[in-house]
């Protein structure tokens, strides 16, 4: 079995740094320790708990152009998408540091008990395992709301970004969170089984894909812990004859390229009504072939390789079968190695990969829908349920759709993104849970019921 983890750079392929496994018994020291420590963190009060919000972003903020080089170096984004991760991060920490205290009180209800109301109560050691498309905030959107709700984190990061997994170690270590609130551990997949089975972990958090999912989910729910599911997504962007381009149109080309298109939120599918399917394609071309890929280090990069060769091997083949089933290239499919080409993607039919397919890299499909209504029926034509955004001028229209998608996510005139004060999360094969906002803070508690008379 292997024994240890070797990062690279996508960027050039250069070999970044070997870690080692953590070995049996430094699992169960890590355990334990997050078991000891939760006796006395669940009783810490919150303000003290959110005191400690403000030294995590008080360090983020102090290493910000250390930790988005991190992660640019690991997985190949541009630095300046990093720069914005580690910002968005600290606004995370600044949400909850505010709002903390209110959403974690006592809900009182009344009945006819002298006193009643609803104690929400912490469940334990709760694990994380967070995927590498972005390091540091999905790591943050699960470890911030469950340590302030009384819980403390174990965190499973992906491999290839591990040089980040034990940045963010130090980081909650170096706020002063004591010994055994967060950890990060080292494993393999085989090993989380284990991790999960063991009788401290009380619930398991993962964002990752379908695959990983129901796995985890299975694995879970035989042990009777509760997860939080955070999957994949094709999401929709319906783009109506009103829509306004001009104002729009770069929000459109940052929903499918940002992060080089290795975000599970980001536009898969374009649905173009045919009054303005010309003219939107002509210039969302335009934009996306003025797209600009160098090392991702330089602050003039707007694209950047995927995170390993092996996604490009899987996107090529996306794109292949779909090309046999009569699609056609209309501006890029070029590859060199982790690097693929922004490509844009027409003649579209809904039984092909990239339409019915998570395609986790720079390629928009565009499909060209008679009317309004066959543009809501093509973008509900899916086994994921993440999110739709809808670009029109007619939002009272838009609003009166809302209840045909069953996506967790429903944005007009904007691309989809998560947000501290909003839920987060999905239906369908997307997943099932909610994170950020009161949903996500709540997520891994015991609604108590107490009821005195």
């Amino acid at each position: 079995m292997k024994k240890n983890i070797t990062t690279t750079n996508p960027y050039n392929g250069n070999k970044l740094k070997d870690y080692q496994f953590h070995t049996e018994k430094e699992i169960s020291e890590i355990l334990n320790q997050a078991d000891h420590c939760f006796k006395t963190w669940k009783k810490e009060t919150i303000s003290n708990r959110t005191k400690l919000l403000h030294a995590v972003a008080k360090n983020l903020s102090s290493k910000k152009q250390e930790y988005s080089r991190l992660m640019t170096l690991e997985m190949g984004k541009p630095i300046t998408e990093s720069i914005s991760e580690i910002e968005k991060c600290i606004a995370l920490c600044d949400f909850y540091a505010t709002n903390a205290a209110s959403l974690l009180s006592d809900e009182l209800i009344e009945t006819d008990a002298d006193e009643s109301f609803i104690s929400y109560d912490p469940l334990g050691c709760v694990l994380g395992i967070m995927p590498w498309n972005f390091p540091f905030w999905q790591a943050f959107r699960f470890a911030i709301p469950t340590l302030t709700s009384g819980n403390t984190v174990i965190l499973k990061h992906a491999s290839n970004v591990t040089g980040c997994a034990l940045a963010i170690h130090d980081i909650f270590k170096n706020s002063g969170y004591p010994n055994g609130c967060f950890a990060t551990v080292l494993v393999n997949h085989n090993t989380v089984e284990t991790v999960i089975k063991n009788d401290i972990v009380k619930a398991v958090s993962l964002t990752g894909s379908e695959k990983a999912g129901k796995t985890v989910a299975k694995i879970a729910g035989a042990q009777l812990k509760p997860s939080l599911l955070e999957l994949g997504g094709n999401n929709a962007c319906i783009v109506l004859n009103d829509a306004d381009l001009d104002t729009y149109l770069d929000t459109m080309v940052k929903a499918r390229m940002q992060n080089t298109g290795q975000s599970c939120i980001a536009a898969k599918r374009f649905i173009v009504e045919e009054g303005i399917y010309d003219e939107f394609l002509d210039k969302f071309t335009d934009k996306v072939s003025a797209l600009n890929f160098e090392d991702p280090l330089l602050e003039t990069s707007d694209i950047g390789t995927l995170a390993r060769t092996d996604l490009a091997d899987i996107l090529q083949e996306q794109i292949n079968k779909s090309i046999e089933k009569g699609a056609s290239i209309h501006f890029g499919n070029k590859r060199d190695k982790a690097y693929y080409q922004p490509t844009i993607i027409t003649n579209v039919t809904a039984n092909m990969p990239v339409f019915t397919e998570e395609t986790f890299g720079p390629v928009a499909a565009i499909i060209k829908v008679s009317n309004k209504d066959e543009a809501y029926k093509m973008a509900a034509n899916s086994d994921f349920g993440l999110g739709t955004m809808i670009f029109t001028e007619d939002v009272e229209d838009a609003k009166y759709r809302i209840i045909d998608i069953e996506d967790g996510s429903f944005f007009i005139n904007d691309m989809v993104k998560s947000d501290p004060r909003l839920p987060f999360g999905g239906t369908k094969k997307s997943g099932y849970g909610r994170e950020l906002s009161r949903e996500g803070i709540l997520a891994f508690v015991n609604k108590k019921t107490v009821y005195i008379k």
